[in-house]
């Protein structure tokens, strides 16, 4: 295993981010290559720990000589954002200079060339894009990873990547899928898969490609079972794919979870400010007209809540993990199951 010390310059004098990137070396050259990153969202730190749990598996599968195709992972993938507090709060997912999301506005290129990714930028959060886009650049498999507010494990994946994918949603034991297409602000999981998309089928190799965006339930979900429970998907990921040889690992069973296009989901917002009383949570399903949440905005007087009610039958994805709302603030992802009556492409939120 190699480390690395990737460093980026900062936008004011003498300020410079550093992060590292470790890297396994595989022995087959014709096996698939992966890149694994964490915490683009610098707060949602499920998957920083899950690629800590999974080092150890890693190492041990070196030693072995089990490791056939290149690895490389990035825990800490936006130490820009790492370093932006605000009154005590990281505030990680957008860059405070640009007022960008850290995971929109990736370049995208028109061939897999890293050759064509100057790593330049007027900005900071640009150079850093550059820099991560540059280091996936080549691998068959990429994970960013991610988490919600609250919400069950789930994936955003490419249409184009599905069913192909099924097998990485079976190894890694999320509870759904959520399938999009068109475009999604230039997000990296785009970024990543563009190019391959502009060249002919044959040439693509679409088959051989895992990309996608894994969220790993909740931002309080940062614990020692969960990160190993995580790392234990990954390390099935990888080998599934033959990324590592290990024949004591049981074949992957076929994805029984939910999936669904991004255009069924429901993003159920609140009508006043106030209180949060929910009466879901993430995996709950629910019937159209049932009661999600009541938001208290006057207390102690009559007619002082307002309830929320399901816009559809469906799946609750996730919900907020703050009580306090303000009017139009979204409340729920609920996956229904018919198409939404503001159904949207892409990306479902900034």
């Amino acid at each position: 295993m190699q480390k690395t010390i990737e460093t980026i310059a900062g936008d004011t004098e003498g300020a410079t981010y550093s992060f590292p990137v470790f890297r396994f070396e595989g022995t087959d050259p014709h096996a698939p290559k992966a890149y694994l990153q964490a915490a683009l969202h610098a707060g949602e730190l499920p998957g920083t720990v899950a690629i800590d749990a999974l080092m150890p598996k890693l190492r041990q599968a070196e030693a072995e000589g089990r490791i056939r195709g290149p690895i490389t992972l990035v825990p800490h993938a936006n130490p820009v954002g790492r370093a932006q507090y605000h009154f005590g709060a990281v505030q990680g997912r957008f860059h405070l200079g640009t007022r960008t999301n850290f995971n929109r506005d990736f370049p995208l290129l028109e061939r897999p060339d890293a050759s064509t990714l100057r790593d330049e930028g007027v900005t900071v959060d640009q150079r850093l894009k550059h820099r991560l886009l540059n280091l996936s650049m080549g691998h068959e498999i990429v994970l960013d990873l991610h988490c919600d507010d609250e919400g069950v494990a789930y994936l955003y994946l490419p249409k184009a990547l599905w069913p192909g994918m099924e097998d990485c949603a079976a190894a890694m034991g999320v509870a759904a899928v959520i399938l999009w297409e068109g475009s999604s602000g230039a997000s990296f999981d785009e970024a990543s898969l563009h190019p391959y998309l502009q060249m002919p089928a044959d040439e693509a190799g679409l088959t051989r490609r895992a990309v996608t965006t894994v969220e790993y339930r909740g931002l309080l979900d940062v614990d020692r079972s969960l990160a190993h429970s995580d790392a234990d998907g990954l390390y099935r990921l990888l080998v599934a794919r033959g990324v590592i040889e290990d024949e004591a690992l049981p074949r992957v069973d076929s994805f029984a979870g939910l999936v669904a296009p991004i255009e069924n989901i429901e993003m159920v917002s609140a009508p006043r400010a106030g209180a949060i009383l929910f009466d879901v949570k993430p995996g709950d399903h629910v019937n159209r007209g049932d009661r999600l949440a009541t938001i208290v905005h006057a207390a102690g007087e009559e007619g002082g809540s307002t309830d929320v009610f399901a816009p559809q039958a469906g799946y609750i994805l996730t919900r907020v993990f703050r009580r306090s709302t303000y009017a139009g603030d979204d409340l729920v992802k609920l996956v229904g199951d018919a198409p939404s009556a503001s159904a949207r492409q892409g990306a479902l939120e900034d």
